[in-house]
This record gives C-alpha cells, structure tokens and sequence, in this order.
C-alpha cells in the first residue's frame, strides 16, 4: 500500500472513532500523531496530508497544531453533503452553519457526553416530562453532588426551547433552597414574593420567583431543604396554577411555571408524601463511578478542552495522568474531577511559562492526592485494561477543541486563574525571587484559589456522619485535634482518612485496655528509628491521650500512631486482599461500599451472594475475584454463614493464593480489617489472629442488658411545677444522648426516701436529679450542677457505666432549652426555636476565638441579651451605646466581630456597632 493510501485509511480510523461531540468540539488528528503511529518521517506526512487535502479529500483545520478530518467519514456521521473543493477552516462550526446544521437547530441534549449510553434513559424522562401536554411534567432531579444536575435541568430548559414548547424570551429561573432554609419565611418570600408589611422589614411588595418563572421552567436546587410549609404551598401550586404572595389570604394569583428540582437526599426520607406525589418524573443522573470508563475520558477530555480554550494552547496529557484522574475522583464526581483537572492545568500552565508551544501534563508534576489515584485504579484491573485499550499514547487537546454548552455556569470560577498565576509570576519576578520559589508560592495559591472557591459547593458530610454511627463523638473530636496538631508539627496535610482511621484505632484500644487485652508489634525499635519525626509527634500524642482519656499509653501503641502518621506519605505494596461475601442481593457490596467511603476507594472487595443462586456457582466467582485482587500477600475472606465458611482450602488448591477465612461479617469488623492492612499494613495471619475475638468498636466490657427498666428520678419540693418542668429537661438530655429507652419519674420531698424505696424494686434507678439527694445509695445530680453544665456531662457518664450506648446529636440541650424558653417571653418577631441554633452557633465561635470556655449561665445571658439584640434590627429599633467606646479589649472587638458574621451568614442581619459595644462590655 503506498504511503498516502496509509496516511488516508488511518484518518478514516481515526475520524470514525471519534463521536459525534468530539468532531463537533473540533477534535481531528495532527500531523505528529500520524507520524508517530505509522512510523513516517514527519515532512512525509505533511507532503501526503497535503496532496490529499488538494484532492479534496480531507478537512484541514487551521491552528496550533494543525488538525485534519476525514471528509467522507465526517459527512456519513452528520449526513451531509460538502463540497468536493478543499475546505480550510477555522473552525468545525463553519462546515455545520454552511450546511444549515446550525446549533440551534441541534437537540440539547446530544451535546451532553453519555446520551446514547449512561444518559439514554433520564434524557428520555426529560423530554417526555418537557413534551408532555400541555404544559409538561413537574420533575424531580436526583443525583449526588457534582453529578451535574443543575446542567442537565439547563439541557431541559434548552430542548424546551429547541421542541418549541417555550420561546427564547421564556424565562428559567435557579434557586438554592439551601441558602435561606434556617429562615422559612424569607425562603418562601423569595419563591412566592410578600406583600408591603407582611412581616417586619416588608417595606414595600415583593415579586416571587414563580412570577418570575411565569411561562417558563423554576429550578429549585437542593429542594429538600424546604420547610414543610414551602412544600405545602408548591404542592397546591401544582395543583391549581394559583398562588398566594406571603401576607395575603386568598391563593388568586396565577402562573404558569414547570417546576423541576433537585436533590442530593433520598425524596422518600426528606419531603412530604403528598409534595412527592404530585412529582410524576423522578430522573435519577448516575454518579461518575457509574460511568463507562469511555465515557469517563470523554468527560476529562472535554474538561482538558475547555482549559486549553481558557489558556489558549494545546494541552499534552500522557495516559498515567488520564488514569490518576480517574482514580482520583470517583469519589467527588465530575465536580471533582473539574476541580482536579483546573488545578493539574494551572500547574502545567505555571511550568509552561516562557514556552508558547503547549502545556504538557506529566505524572510526575501532579499533587500528590491525585498521583495516588494512579495507586487506587491500580486495584481496578478490569478498568485499568480498558483505559489501555483506549488510551495508548498521550493524548492532545487544541484551544479548537472547546464547545459551549452552557453561556452561564454557576459551578465556573469568576476568576481567571491563568491570568492570577501570569501577574503574580511576574511580580515576584521583577522582585528578584527564583524559579524555585515561585513556583512553590504560586501552586499554594493556585490551591487556595480553587479550594476556595469548590468548597462553597461541598455539603456533602455524610462521611462524618457514617464513622459518628461506629465512634463517640468525642473520639472523633479527639482525632480531629490531633490532625490539626500533626500537620502543623509535621508540616504535611492529612486527608479525612486519617482522623477516620486514627479514630477507629483509638477506639479499638480504649475497648482493649477496658477488657485488659495487649497486641504485640515486633517492629518497635524499627519503627522509632526508620520514622523519628513521626515518633516524636506520636509521643505528644500519646501525652494527650493520657490527660484526656487518664489512660496509659503502651510503647506498642506509640509504634502503632507512629506507623498511622507517616502512612500518609506512603503507598503499601503487596497489601492483604480483603474480600466481603455474604448472602443476599447488596449484604456484602453495601458493607464494602461504607469501607470504601470512609477510608478510600479499592481497599475492600465483594461477592453478593444472591439466595438463588447455589454454592458451586458463587464459589467460582469469589474464586475469579480472589485472583483479580490479590497483591502478593494473600486474601482475607470475610464470609457471614453456611458453606461461605468451608471454601478456604478450595480456594487455596485451585488459585496457589493464601487464604485466611473470619464468619459473622459485620461493618465494623470490615472496617477494622481495611485498617490493618491499608494503614498498618499487617500481614494476612498477624490480620486474622488480631480479628478472631472483635467485637466492635463499644467501650464497655460488660454484656448488653435489657434497658426497658432504666430510670431517673428528678426531685422537687412537690413533684410538680419546677419538678415537672425539670422532668422535661432531663427528657431532652436523654433523647439527645441516646436512642435506649430511660423513663424520668418526677417526686416531691414528702416520704422522698420512701418513693425511690418503691420506685427501686419495679425498676432499675440509675441517677437523680434535683433539689435533695436520697439517703438510698444511687449517683445524684444536683439541679445547680445540672444548670452550669457539669450535670449534663456527669449524666452522659452514668448513662455510659449502665452499658447503654451513646450517641449525642447535639451539645448543650440544657442552654438551649432555658434559652429558648427565656427567648419565648421576649421575642414577638423572631421564632425563638429557628434562632436558638444560630445564637449557640455564635457562642461557640466566641469560645473559639477567645480560647475559652463559657459556664451554662454565661451562655445563658449572652443568648438571651444577643437574641434580644436581633429582634431590635428585625424592627430597625437598635440601642444607644453611651459608655467609653475605647475601653475594650481588641481581641474581645475582633472575636464577637468574627462571631457576628454567623448572623449575616444564615440570618442576613447585621447588628449595629452600638449594640456590639453591649456585647463587648459584657464579655469584659
């Protein structure tokens, strides 16, 4: 075959394998990658290229690099017939408006990567909810963060418009529920508008978004957030088309709105029955893990498209950065890997400077969270070949390349962070600073940029909620401490799966050492020696454990911190397979799924064993996944029952793999498991004897009782009034600390010892509370301790020796109690019950700044006084202040400032500096 005929079936390839999108973004083959691939001299190909694009036979687009297109392949894709002339183009969009393919006149939702695969199914939801007479479907977007759902209600607002359902004037509106969902009424007054003197600040009449939405598409993001009223009122607009602005009595309003939300949360658990009822489309948008990997690169691609365009210069990506991306963002979705590629670009650009030519993007210049995505897909061999096969050599991308899909994208930084790293760079250039330091300096604020900017879309705080399930809370907060400590003193970042990890880890040991158990390390005098910075930081760890837990410290534990400390700059090689099978259609996947989330992704496997299907099948797929997973040192089988617990040695005689087996899975011991090994890095029989006798991570060693007859008694001069208002108190402390059933019984003085005497043989009397203490032998609270806030912990403890477990879902119920009931008699205009959380809010921001701690009374009067404060800005009445102004402390100024914030944040009120000059004297 002559060399032209080479050169001209190749592109045929090339072209024909390229999608619809990426020809319509500008993709197309260079001159080099022919080159390369085929093994020609470059000029060669340049000749060939040439002489075909003269014949008319290929599409030349001008550019750095130059790309070409096969002409016949492109017509057959989008049907269409080009000139026999040749074409020389700027860019694709010339061939498509010639030919009247303009894209306008393009469905929407062909543009979105996946639409003939992953999307197929949610596209068509969409536009049968659009289409749908006659005026659509009401839909409800589900899909966790980053997924993209706010794109995908554009796409339908677009097809909308496409279909001819809604003109190019109709209107679509967005809004965050989530921005005001601490304030119902302002919420509601933004969807529906108020009338003048609705509520207090209601000047003059408001418009709502659903009369600004009229004919057109409302997009309410993250809708869950809406107070049960909010639903109500969108509920019986669906129905009627008519609405009431707040402050009016009849709903004689009307509009015309299709209502589409979105929600990160499970609807069934969050909203009303009846609101999910009159929603007949639920699209779910998958998650990036749930991607092809096909579709993954097409979407990194596209990405890499759209920075280059930003830059404008070609972006060279080798293949290891294409799969540390992958692996890096499953967990965060394309909002992640968004966030991942901007920051691997804007280093690239950072090295690029002085060099117009192209940014290239090497393994060996990416941070290291996403060089260890190249680690996680490792485990992923199955993804990892089809990566291989896709992507052989480095891939390029042109300023050409980037198609707009949306003109206004709320998830795109306002800044242009290319044009942050060229002046800086260039100042501290001309200030006589080197390369070296520079580049240090800018890539810290390229990473403040982009965090910064990221985290304003982060609510997820699942992960912490997950791991608060499994440890105390105090636990957590105690790991949480020693992160901050350990980076500062190691001068490293330390990701959540540290503390998460360190958390299990302490309160494994905390449960050992109450059941007077040891481990044995036989590493010791290594680990002091290979790890000296992390053993120091260890030590002082091991003296904060001491003071806050009065619990002695071991050497072997010093060695097992020292380990967990410098884990994070390491990458364990030839690790432990862990393998969960359990029977059941999700038993062992969703065990695996927790794991995974809370300490990385590819440390945990599983085999679901569905009832039908039979042993002899199961046992040759855990087989096939044994070998898929194994790393060199061997697997653990982490089975719950039956023939599960005999396939060790089956196993072992087919595959040549050791093979350790544990029964009675449970999440905890899974966990424990994926400690050991990722973090520790045990070997397979030091893992399993560690784990033959788990029980889980609860602190007490005595065994579990029935607590239907616990009770606390609370005491008061007649056993009613104060005894009762007591009573509920001590309920609320209870319910907070615990989901066990503790009954609170209420007694006066009267026969006091008499009543216990009685109430002690029908139950089992675990603490009392109140004016006196019984002369019966029992622990007792006295009702001023229970008030300043010492109780409150004293209580936890007692509930903690009685073996019930304890999981607080919130501090100080005792303040927010009393100040809520304080708050009732003062404030006509503030809801008492929405602000207490915000006023503590505040006090725990102030404790924060001012290094301390407040007693319960303190923090009653600062929230009463505070509360009291923003009822006067409600009504626009604020104090005079008339003392000396200059007397105060800065630090007092600058901490109840900071504080103050809180309220602007989730209130969108100020206080006045008058009244913070009552604040400050106060605190003084």
């Amino acid at each position: 075959m002559k060399r032209i005929d080479r050169i001209y079936d190749y592109l045929e390839k090339k072209t024909r394998n390229l999608k619809s999108e990426e020809l319509l973004i500008g993709n197309g083959v260079t001159a080099t990658e022919i080159a390369e691939d085929l093994n020609i001299l470059r000029n060669n190909v340049s000749k060939e290229l040439n002489e075909l694009h003269r014949l008319g036979k290929i599409i030349k687009i001008k550019g750095r690099p130059v790309l070409y297109i096969h002409k016949a392949a492109f017509e057959e894709v989008f049907s269409v017939k080009l000139p026999d002339e040749p074409i020389e183009i700027s860019n694709i969009n010339e061939i498509i408006a010639n030919e009247e393919v303009k894209e306008e006149d393009q469905d929407p939702f062909a543009l979105l990567i996946g639409a003939q695969a992953s999307l197929k199914n949610p596209i068509e939801q969409a536009k049968a909810a659009v289409l749908y007479p006659p005026n659509g479907l009401h839909t409800l977007i589900v899909g966790q963060t980053g997924v993209g759902k706010t794109l995908f209600a554009n796409m339908m607002y677009n097809y909308a418009r496409y279909a001819k359902k809604l003109d190019e004037k109709s209107p679509f509106i967005i809004f965050n529920c989530a921005d005001y969902y601490n304030n119902p009424q302002l919420l509601l007054s933004h969807i529906f508008g108020h009338i003048k003197g609705a509520f207090t600040g209601a000047d003059c009449e408001k418009h709502g978004l659903v009369e600004k939405a009229n004919g057109g598409i409302l997009f309410l993001d993250e809708i869950h957030r809406l107070p049960p009223e909010g639903q109500e009122m969108i509920f019986y607009f669906m129905d009627t088309g008519t609405y009431n602005k707040l402050g009016e009595t009849e709903r004689t309003r009307k509009a015309n709105v299709l209502i589409v939300g979105a929600t990160t949360e499970d609807p069934n658990s969050y909203m009303l029955k009846t609101f999910i009822r009159r929603i007949p489309i639920i699209i779910n948008i998958p998650s990036l893990e749930e991607r092809s990997v096909e579709e993954k690169i097409d979407i990194i691609k596209y990405l890499l498209s759209k920075e280059s365009h930003r830059v404008n210069k070609p972006i060279k990506v080798s293949s290891e950065v294409i799969r540390a991306l992958i692996g890096s963002s499953s967990y965060g979705n394309v909002g992640q890997l968004k966030s991942n590629i901007q920051l691997i670009c804007a280093r690239g650009f950072l090295n690029s400077i002085g060099n117009d030519e192209s940014i290239e993007l090497d393994f060996k210049n990416l941070p290291s969270k996403i060089k260890d995505g190249l680690f996680n897909i490792g485990n992923r061999r199955k993804e990892l070949e089809q990566i291989g096969r896709i992507i052989e050599s480095p891939i390029l991308v042109t300023p050409k390349g980037y198609k707009v899909i949306l003109e206004e994208d709320p998830y795109e930084p306002p800044f242009n962070l290319y044009k942050i790293i060229e002046d800086k760079a260039s100042v501290l250039k001309d200030e006589g600073m080197d390369t070296e330091y520079i580049n240090k300096f800018i890539i810290t604020d390229i990473n403040i940029h982009i965090k910064s900017f990221y985290d304003r879309f982060n609510k997820d705080k699942d992960k912490r909620e997950r791991i608060l399930k499994i440890v105390e809370k105090d636990i957590l907060e105690f790991s949480e401490k020693i992160k901050r400590i350990a980076e500062k003193d190691l001068k490293r970042t330390y990701s959540d799966r540290f503390v998460y990890a360190l958390s299990l880890h302490l309160s494994a040991f905390f449960k050992r050492v109450r059941n007077e158990k040891s481990i044995n390390y036989a590493n010791i005098e290594s680990v002091i020696k290979d790890r000296p910075e992390e053993f120091k930081v260890a030590l002082k760890i091991k003296k904060l454990i001491d003071e806050n837990y009065k619990i002695i410290v071991s050497e072997v534990e010093v060695a097992y911190i020292t380990v967990l400390l410098s884990s994070v700059e390491e990458v364990s090689e030839g690790k432990v397979g862990i393998l969960v099978v359990a029977h059941g259609n999700s038993t062992a996947s969703s065990m695996a799924n927790v794991t995974n989330k809370l300490l990385g992704e590819g440390i945990v496997y599983s085999v679901d064993m569905p009832l039908e299907v039979s042993p002899k099948d199961i046992l040759e797929v855990i087989i096939e996944k044994v070998k898929q997973i194994d790393m060199g040192e061997g697997v653990l089988l982490l089975v719950d029952m039956g023939s599960l617990c005999n396939f060790e040695s089956v196993i072992m005689e087919r595959t040549g793999i050791r093979i350790k087996t544990i029964d009675m899975v449970s999440t905890p011991l899974v966990l424990e498991a994926a400690r050991k090994t990722n973090i520790f890095g045990m070997n397979l029989e030091d893992i399993y004897n560690s784990l033959k006798n788990f029980k889980g991570y609860a602190n007490s060693a005595k065994e579990i009782k029935d607590y239907s007859n616990k009770v606390i008694v609370t005491i008061c001069s007649s056993g009613k009034g104060t005894a009762v208002k007591l009573k509920e108190l001590v309920e609320d402390i209870v319910y907070n600390l615990t989901e066990e059933r503790i009954t609170v019984i209420t007694v006066g003085l009267s026969d006091l010892d008499k009543k216990i005497e009685e109430i002690g043989k029908k139950h089992d009397i675990i603490a009392a509370i109140g004016i006196k203490k019984p002369n019966i032998e029992m622990p007792f609270i006295p009702l001023e301790m229970l008030i300043d806030g010492n109780g409150e912990k004293f209580l936890k403890e007692v509930i903690l020796n009685n073996n019930i477990s304890i999981s607080p879902k919130k501090e100080n119920v005792v303040v927010e109690d009393l100040c809520e009931n304080s708050l009732k008699q003062f404030l006509t205009y503030l809801n008492p019950h929405k602000i207490i959380s915000v006023l503590l809010k505040f006090i725990s921001v102030l404790e924060s700044e001012l290094k301390t701690e407040f007693s319960n009374p303190v923090k009653f009067k600062i929230a009463v006084h505070v509360g009291c404060s923003l009822e006067r800005m409600v009504i626009n009445d604020g104090l005079n202040y008339s003392g000396d102004k200059t007397q105060f402390n800065q630090c007092i100024i600058s901490s109840v400032d900071k504080a103050c914030k809180v309220f602007e944040d989730t209130l969108r009120l100020s206080i006045t500096m008058d009244e913070k000059f009552f604040i400050y004297e106060m605190l003084s």
